[in-house]
Order: C-alpha cells, then sequence, then structure tokens
C-alpha cells in the first residue's frame, strides 16, 4: 500500500471515530431529557421488568380518583391520586391546575418519582376529550368502577 493511500486511509478512520464519538456524547446528552411514560399500575409493579427508580422524571397518565383531591387552602400545593386498572399513584402538584381538570377525568403529569407511589409533578395537563384513550388502556379499563379511597379499592 502507497503512502497515499494509507494517508487517506488514517483520514478517513479519524472521520469515523469522531462521528461515533460525537453520536454517542449526544445519545448520552439526551438519555437525561428522556421522560419515561408510566401508568400507575407500572409505577407500582415494574414496566417490562424493571420499577422506575426514586428521583427518575417520567410522565405518568391515568384518571383522577374521585374524593381524593385535596386542596391546601393557604397555597396552590394539591394533591391526588392516579388510577388504572390496579393500584393508586399519589401525584403532589404545586401551581394552577389546568380548567378541564376534574375528579375522574384523565390526565397526564410530568414530575419526578419521590417515593415508590408518589411523584411530585411539576406540569399537569388534562385531556381534552375523555373518551379517548390509547387501545391497551381502554382495553383493560372496560368494566372498571372507581370508588372512593374510603369505601374501599379500585374494583
Amino acid at each position: 500500500m502507497n503512502p497515499r493511500r494509507k494517508q487517506r486511509l488514517k483520514v478517513i478512520g479519524g472521520i469515523v471515530i469522531l462521528i461515533g464519538a460525537a453520536v454517542s456524547l449526544m445519545l448520552y446528552a439526551l438519555n437525561d431529557n428522556i421522560d419515561l411514560f408510566y401508568t400507575p399500575s407500572e409505577i407500582i409493579d415494574g414496566k417490562n421488568g424493571q420499577v422506575p427508580q426514586v428521583g427518575q422524571r417520567l410522565r405518568i397518565g391515568g384518571m383522577v380518583v374521585p374524593g381524593t383531591v385535596d386542596r391546601n387552602s393557604q397555597t396552590l400545593q394539591v394533591a391526588f391520586e392516579l388510577v388504572d386498572t390496579g393500584p393508586a399513584v399519589t401525584v403532589l402538584y404545586n401551581g394552577i391546575l389546568p380548567d378541564l381538570f376534574r375528579e375522574g377525568q384523565g390526565i397526564v403529569a410530568t414530575g419526578t418519582l419521590v417515593n415508590p407511589s408518589t411523584i411530585e409533578a411539576h406540569e399537569v395537563l388534562a385531556k381534552h376529550d375523555e373518551e379517548y384513550m390509547p387501545p391497551e388502556l381502554a382495553e383493560k379499563m372496560k368494566g372498571i368502577k372507581h370508588v372512593k379511597p374510603e369505601s374501599g379499592a379500585v374494583q
């Protein structure tokens, strides 16, 4: 192999290594900004065999359990429970809730897992049309009634 070909091969190899390093650095940086979507059951029981870790940023979607919305009269602090087909998860939020937020309504909250069953949300979105939900969740929710926590668990 002549010296000119060796030089070209070294330059091409260097470019490939630099592109690989740049792509791996971008993926590493994006890893911190990914909010994985969970349902309340997946937070408690795990999703694909993995339970989210305390401190992990995540997005949770579910139905607000009637009778669980607790508003602090002095501050904007609100606590409520979300449920899908299994156990409920408590969401803590400090701010003004959307106009469409109400008990029995589907919502999506973005926040951080504080403990295995509590999320501290920094954003709460209320769904416009409560009739729509992902097909998998709709299938699981068929025939399930939501009852107040005082009278028992979710049936």
